[in-house]
């Protein structure tokens, strides 16, 4: 393998990871929701609440990028937005019912995934690997 090919690895990894995660969400019938709304709903399912700085910041995405995935959500019916009562230029965003409704879907799709993902992977090995993605990224 060529070491300098990292990157594009990485690349596939990204299209394969999509392409799996758009199938088991419509073998689920949910429609409308891309990978990268899941980054979202995923982190309001576990965090609760956020501001749009902190989604972005969650899902490591400009606030612009973030801004057009939730209105596509708010869209679906899986989300809302509200003001915070302390400041009025700070937008919340939490999940509606039909949001929370994903939660086993969520659940279940990403166990799948990871199960599939790290196949053959001892503790330590993921743990390396964590390590020096999370180094990469810091270097990008």
């Amino acid at each position: 393998m060529n070491k300098d090919h990292i990157l594009f690895e990485i690349g596939r990894i990204h299209y394969r990871v999509n392409k799996f995660l758009g199938v088991e969400l419509e073998k689920h019938g949910i429609t409308g929701i891309a990978p990268s709304h899941g980054e979202i709903i995923g982190s309001l399912l576990m965090r609760g609440p956020l501001t749009m700085k902190e989604i972005a910041g969650i899902v490591g995405k400009d606030k612009s990028t973030v801004t057009s995935l939730v209105s596509k959500l708010i869209d679906r019916g899986y989300v809302k937005k509200s003001e915070n009562a302390d400041d009025k230029r700070i937008t919340i965003i939490s999940l509606t019912r039909a949001g929370k409704a994903l939660k086993p879907h969520y659940e279940e799709i990403s166990s799948k995934l990871k199960s599939w993902a790290y196949s053959g992977f001892s503790e330590e090995e993921r743990d390396r690997l964590h390590a020096y993605l999370i180094r990469l990224g810091k270097n990008l």
